[in-house]
């Protein structure tokens, strides 16, 4: 059914947020559960408190509360009872359920070795609502495809979280596998895609079958280290297209280098506002330093929605936000 995401919730807060106009639900990106604080939901770069019937309210003091009740409950139907099975999980300080909705948790933290060994006291939830949209990538993929050399350039889409990126991933991965006949970018065939999905938020899987369409030609590793799975996908899957989430770590980029050298095409996010701001990251620095990413795509969004601004190897804008637009541009340096 539609917004089916509802059943997670206890039926107290279920109930609240069924009375939430449906316009609005098919908006809704976060809910947050914080234990005696207000319950809050965030959509289109807004946010509002929940009260009464649905009443949406900015003060806190009109907002229902979640006690603990509502805490046990939530947890107990997003682990599916089996609290012990998801200790992996609460080590991270998340789960992804069926459909690719991920939760972050918040409580006392138990360590091992200066490390974190798991979470308990839990008592805070962020429940991260994932959609598909079909055409979001429409605009943004006649830049990143080599018509010459009929292949996809090695992109790397970056955007603060919340943004889209793993929207935008979605989408691409359907589109390449799928092909093109007709259309702007013209007539072109379906490719082998592989996708290293660590969090199950791409595709979100569900026992190896993909919740979201991904495209025919794809194929997934689910919940798979990125850098262990790009190697995997590389000896054993032959893709002609790579696409992970969130790349950062120094061991994640060994994997985007050794998958270039390889000659398969990469389309990986990052957190960040800016490739500027990435060049500082370790992870990252060297990939960017050898300009081994052909486009970047930056991910901004107004109140018209997600807009895009897509730069070169070198830096040079290729398409600019409507924002931008606005601005006098003095030149490529001015995005990098």
């Amino acid at each position: 059914m539609a917004n089916d995401w509802l059943l997670l919730f206890p039926e107290r807060v279920r109930a609240l947020l069924g009375g939430l106009p449906v316009a609005l639900l098919d908006k809704v990106e976060e809910i947050r559960v914080r234990e005696g604080r207000p319950l809050e939901i965030n959509y289109s770069g807004k946010y509002h408190f929940v009260g009464a019937g649905g009443r949406l309210t900015l003060l806190p003091g009109e907002a229902y509360k979640p006690d603990r009740e509502d805490s046990h409950r939530l947890l107990d139907l997003i682990s599916n009872h089996s609290l012990y099975t998801m200790e992996e999980e609460l080590r991270k300080g998340f789960i992804t359920i069926p459909g690719g909705h991920r939760i972050g948790l918040s409580g006392r933290t138990v360590l091992s070795g200066g490390g974190v060994e798991h979470l308990r006291d839990i008592t805070g939830f962020n429940v991260r609502i994932a959609r598909e949209v079909h055409g979001i990538a429409d605009g943004v993929l006649p830049y990143l495809l080599d018509r010459g050399r009929q292949r996809v350039m090695h992109t790397l889409i970056l955007s603060p979280p919340q943004h889209g990126k793993t929207t935008l991933l979605r989408d691409l991965a359907r589109q390449l596998s799928a092909g093109g006949r007709g259309g702007r970018e013209g007539s072109r065939p379906g490719l082998k895609v592989g996708i290293v999905d660590e969090r199950s938020e791409i595709a979100g899987s569900r026992r190896g079958i993909p919740a979201f369409d991904v495209g025919p030609r794809t194929d997934i590793l689910d919940g798979c280290p990125k850098a262990e799975g790009m190697m995997m996908m590389i000896r054993s899957l032959s893709p002609d297209v790579l696409i992970a989430d969130e790349i950062g770590r120094m061991e994640d980029a060994e994997a985007v280098t050794e998958a270039l050298h390889a000659g398969i095409s990469v389309v990986a996010s990052a957190h960040g506002k800016d490739v500027s701001e990435l060049a500082r990251r370790p992870g990252l620095g060297g990939l960017l330093e050898h300009r081994m990413f052909e486009r970047y795509v930056i991910l901004h969004r107004a109140e018209s929605g997600l807009s895009f601004r897509i730069l070169d190897a070198q830096k040079r804008a290729l398409l600019l936000t409507p924002e931008d637009r606005a601005e006098p541009v003095s030149g490529g340096d001015r995005h990098a």
